[in-house]
Formats: C-alpha cells, sequence, structure tokens
C-alpha cells in the first residue's frame, strides 16, 4: 500500500489529474504560494484580466454610453444564465444582482408578503451571521409580527436536521439555510430539506455562497423556491463581485420585489413616475449594475463550465479526502481537531480544522512558511480546496509545513490579536 506522506505519493495524484490544465487559465504571480484561500476570495482568470482590459480600453473607451445598447444592458441574464447550468435551473431564473445579503433581503420579504397569515422564519446557528442579520431586519420590516427561530448544531459542525424539522410547522413562512456552512462545511442535502419545508407549507431560501462552483446543486430538482449567492468564492468573479439570484420560474410573476427601482419597471424608459414591476425575474433588480464588476464575472463561469461540476465535485472529494487522511497521520497527533464533516456526502470543498493555538498558528504559515489559509473563530484553521487550481501537491507541503510550525512551536512569537481580515 503507497504511504500518503510522501511527496511522491501527492505527486503521482497530480499526475492523475485530469483537471490539472485548468491550473494555467489563472494568474498565478508567486508558484511557491501556497493559497488555500479561494472559499474565500478565488484567483483571478487570466480571460478576465483580459476582458476587463477590453471593456476599459475598448467598450467603455471607445463607444462610451452606446456600450449598453451593445450588450451591457443583458449581461446580468446573459451570465446569470450560464450560472444557472451550475446550479441546475434553467436560464431565465437565474440573473446576476446586487450583493448576497440584498439579494437575501429582497427574497426574504418577498417569501414573508406571499404568506402574510404566517409568523415564523426558520434558520440554524451555523448560519453564515450576516444571513441572520439580514433576516432579522426583514423580520421588523415584514408589515406584520415574525420572530425567527434559531435551531442550535449539537457539535457545532453538523447541521441540526431533525431539530429543523421539528420546529417547522402552520406557522413557518420560511426556512433559510446556508447549503454549505462556512465554518464546518457542512452541506445539507438540498432536496430532503427543501421537501421538509414544502410539507410544512413553507417556502425555501438557500444561500449558496460556500458551495457554488465546487458542489453541485440542482435547483430545479429539488424544487427550491428561492437562492442566493456569491461569485467571488469557488466563481473567481473577484473581490466585492455582484451576487446572484434565482427564483423558480412560476414564482417570478406572483413574488414581488419590496426594494423597487427602475430596472425592475416594466418600462424603465419609459420614466413613468409609477411604478409597474416588469414579468419574470427581471422584475427583481432594482438599480444599475456595476458592468465592469458583471463582465469579470464570465470567465470564472466558464472554466467551471468546461470542466464540468461533476468532475469538479470529484476531484474536491479526492483532494478533501487527501487532507483528511494527512490530518490523521500528521496533525491528529498533535492535537489538531477534525472540524468539518467525515462523510464526504455532508461536506462541501473546505476543510476546517481546530487547535487551541489557531489563530498563531494560521499566522506562522502566512509570514513563515509561505501557506496562505483562513482562520475563523474560536479555533478554526479553514483549508480551501479550489478543484480548478489547488494541487495534491500543495495540499501534502500546506500540511507538512503545519506540523513544523507546531512541532517546531514557531507560532509562539506571535500575539493572539490579529488583522481584520482574515
Amino acid at each position: 500500500m503507497a504511504d500518503i506522506t510522501t511527496a511522491t505519493y501527492a505527486h503521482a495524484l497530480d499526475q492523475q489529474d485530469e483537471l490539472a490544465h485548468f491550473r494555467d487559465q489563472f494568474i498565478i504571480e508567486d508558484p511557491a504560494l501556497i493559497y488555500l484561500d479561494g472559499n474565500s476570495l478565488g484567483r483571478l482568470p487570466k480571460k478576465t484580466a483580459q476582458a476587463i482590459r477590453q471593456a476599459v480600453e475598448q467598450t467603455w473607451g471607445s463607444r462610451l454610453i452606446r456600450g449598453w445598447n451593445e450588450g451591457w444592458l443583458t449581461l446580468q441574464e446573459e451570465i446569470g444564465g450560464k450560472l444557472a447550468h451550475l446550479l441546475g435551473a434553467q436560464a431565465d431564473e437565474v440573473a446576476i444582482a446586487d450583493s448576497t445579503s440584498v439579494n437575501l433581503y429582497k427574497l426574504t420579504l418577498a417569501a414573508l408578503a406571499a404568506r402574510p397569515d404566517r409568523h415564523k422564519i426558520v434558520t440554524d446557528d451555523l448560519n453564515f451571521p450576516s444571513d441572520l442579520y439580514v433576516l432579522q431586519g426583514a423580520a421588523k420590516l415584514a408589515g406584520h409580527p415574525v420572530k425567527i427561530e434559531v435551531i442550535p448544531s449539537v457539535d457545532g459542525i453538523h447541521g441540526p436536521v431533525e431539530a429543523l424539522a421539528k420546529a417547522l410547522d402552520a406557522d413557518t413562512a420560511l426556512i433559510s439555510l446556508s447549503h454549505t456552512t462556512f465554518k464546518s462545511s457542512y452541506t445539507y442535502h438540498m432536496g430532503d430539506m427543501t421537501a421538509l419545508a414544502h410539507a410544512a407549507g413553507a417556502m425555501m431560501l438557500w444561500d449558496l455562497s460556500h458551495s457554488v462552483g465546487a458542489v453541485p446543486c440542482a435547483l430545479n430538482a429539488a424544487d427550491v423556491d428561492l437562492a442566493v449567492g456569491c461569485t467571488y468564492k469557488y466563481l473567481n468573479g473577484g473581490p466585492g463581485a455582484p451576487a446572484f439570484l434565482y427564483v423558480r420560474r412560476d414564482l417570478q410573476n406572483v413574488l414581488h420585489n419590496p426594494i423597487t427601482g427602475w430596472m425592475g419597471q416594466k418600462d424603465m424608459f419609459n420614466f413613468d413616475l409609477d411604478y409597474a414591476p416588469a414579468t419574470g425575474l427581471r422584475r427583481f433588480f432594482t438599480g444599475t449594475p456595476p458592468i465592469l464588476s458583471v463582465l469579470a464575472i464570465e470567465a470564472g463561469v466558464d472554466l467551471l463550465l468546461e470542466a464540468g461540476i461533476e468532475r469538479l465535485r470529484a476531484k474536491s472529494v479526492r483532494q478533501t479526502e487527501y487532507l483528511i487522511e494527512l490530518w490523521a497521520a500528521w496533525l491528529a497527533p498533535l492535537g489538531f481537531t477534525l472540524n468539518s464533516p467525515r462523510s464526504a456526502t455532508q461536506r462541501g470543498s473546505h476543510l476546517a480544522l481546530g487547535h487551541p493555538e489557531g489563530w498563531r498558528i494560521d499566522q506562522a504559515l502566512i509570514h513563515e512558511m509561505h501557506v496562505l489559509p483562513d482562520f475563523r473563530k474560536p479555533d478554526n484553521l479553514r483549508f480551501g480546496i479550489t478543484p480548478l487550481y489547488t494541487t495534491f501537491t500543495e495540499i501534502y507541503t500546506a500540511v507538512e509545513r503545519l506540523r513544523t510550525v507546531v512541532v517546531d512551536r514557531l507560532y509562539e512569537k506571535y500575539r493572539l490579536e490579529g488583522p481584520y481580515v482574515t
């Protein structure tokens, strides 16, 4: 049996990787840097840099305002239509728009307005905190009393599926969850949870930010009502890139956008003084889109479509399994805990390892070991596996260096407090 704790083994896995050539499609200025934070901000595709230069120098620079009639005005829907293929949705059910928080706010209020006789939102404590803030704000402005029931995870790793099911009742208007949770990488079974929501007469709203581009999302097959997500993680859309929203086709002319604006107006260039919503998904638009930022999303989506989400998922599972094997061999004896699900069917594409000195270890990795993961309190070192460009050798080397940081106690020179962004 091959020894997994050798560089030769990792190199052999890279030689067998059918997606290895996609790494060359990204700008990698420092090949020595092991970047394991693509679950927070993806690398820059080479074609994105080319597209932005062309948009600035030729389209904006030359065509000026004529650019709106030469493609800009329909970009949100066109790129959203491409993204829909990664989400298991129809092209007219997904569009690029606003930020994840704004989209979540829109769709939450739309769902609450559609269930005026119900007074409860159900979520869990593994959900991204910003999502909870949005739900809290939406509940206050719903126009009728709405309470939020936050179901706790028993172990802080796995989703509380049974407790969530018990919390759903005739008073539940909406259940909103992260498909893949941001700390532990626990991934819900989309179909099962959506079916539970519908059985209770509630609507289902998913945040796909930590799964889109790395985990298959079968929105239509699961009969999902609503979804949102960001484009700057596995989609490699760039820092602060616009988000996306999904509204199932049969709901698009039934639900109402609570943030009405001219881009969602039926005839926006008539400049009528009274608002009349557009039909279809466009009614969920609000303001003018940031064209350069929207353009930056497309190349990353194209790469993912070329690679295929099933192949990406298969590689992600192989790589996270390999990292877990190295954890068991090298890191568990040093006090590291596995803070992600052991089962690949319940795990996304990032892996969380816990250690009491996690923050200082993270700083030593970044400043001395040329390894860039991220950290989430209280003790989580998160390692983002991005199948398009992460190699098995990088995973091996990162774990080897992580072990050195602990064995040689290199972390002890670092202070407990640190920078704002991790």
